[in-house]
């Protein structure tokens, strides 16, 4: 079963478009869990837009299932982390211009500082994941990181239609396989809800989705739970046994 990973940042950032108290991201989070999710996501910015550091704290001490923290590999929010008691780390580009992350991290480009921050993220017991664009030359470059983990970027699939989509489908299929070829375990994330999930939930060997946005809108109309769990069926359904054999649509 893919697991199903909630992102909680956009109710903080509900919360800071008015600097108030609430709508408070962990008790988001803990609704979400009681829901069924199987983990939670949050990144906290260096910028502070939306997850402040009392709210990781927070999550880290309430949460019960998995704490994943993206994170960027500037030295405070590196240090942040490490300090975080977060499972699981994924590690992103970020701009303070970017509404949202806009790409994966550039892996060969980041070498040196992955070599460093890397190990350290692991020795605090964290298990690492890189978040990239479907490029098999970056993928490579993950590979030979030492992280185990990539979280593929979903952005470019969720933001086009119809052929485009397709191409873009194959594309994310393609890396997914290269990916585990070379030992990398796989998740995805950006961008999906709950019309596009089902064939990227189909995708071999993916393990993860983290999801926020789309889950965060869907709740205000039908609620928290309702949310939670409509998201757990798309998935569901999509890895059902299929009428027909063929490729993934």
């Amino acid at each position: 079963m893919v697991r199903l990973h909630v992102n909680v940042d956009h109710v903080a950032t509900v919360r800071q478009a008015r600097r108030e108290r609430f709508p408070c991201p962990v008790e988001w989070a803990l609704a979400c869990e009681s829901a069924g999710a199987d983990g939670i996501t949050c990144h906290v910015r260096k910028d502070r837009r939306h997850m402040q550091d009392a709210d990781l704290r927070e999550l880290r001490r309430r949460i019960r299932t998995l704490l994943n923290l993206e994170c960027s590999l500037d030295d405070e929010m590196v240090a942040l982390a490490l300090e975080s008691g977060a499972e699981a780390f994924c590690l992103v580009p970020e701009t303070r211009q970017e509404v949202t992350t806009e790409g994966g991290l550039d892996v060969r480009g980041e070498r040196t500082r992955l070599a460093r921050v890397i190990p350290q993220l692991a020795e605090r017991g964290g298990l690492v994941s890189l978040f990239i664009d479907a490029d098999l030359e970056q993928l490579a470059a993950a590979a030979d990181s030492g992280a185990p983990f990539v979280e593929l970027h979903t952005g470019r699939y969720a933001n086009t239609r119809g052929d485009e989509r397709q191409r873009e489908l194959e594309r994310l299929q393609r890396a997914a396989s290269f990916a585990r070829s070379r030992g990398l375990r796989v998740n995805a994330g950006h961008g999906l809800d709950y019309d596009n999930v089902a064939p990227i939930a189909r995708l071999e060997g993916v393990e993860e989705l983290n999801i926020g946005f789309a889950m965060v809108a869907r709740a205000v109309f039908v609620g928290v739970d309702a949310a939670v769990v409509q998201m757990r069926e798309a998935i569901e359904a999509a890895l059902r046994p299929q009428r027909s054999s063929g490729a993934t649509k």
